[in-house]
């Protein structure tokens, strides 16, 4: 299936967790991580459980320190 990360197409697993996506995309360092799918914030207690469905649209977002 094929879902959208920060509006680039990507390969999934259908029904693949969000962890695992993660994961799939590189993403093993969560700390300051946060994720909304379709526009809407996906708690990251939730992300074990949120399955990602086809033509998801997700963006992902990295907390950075700076001035």
């Amino acid at each position: 299936m094929v879902c959208y990360v920060n509006n680039l197409a990507h390969e999934a697993a259908e029904n693949q967790p969000l962890t695992e996506l993660l994961t799939a995309l590189g993403q093993t360092q969560t700390r300051g991580l946060a994720v909304a799918i379709n526009d809407v914030v996906v708690p990251r207690t939730e992300w074990p459980t949120h399955a990602v469905q086809p033509h998801d649209r997700l963006t992902l977002i990295r907390a950075t320190q700076g001035g």
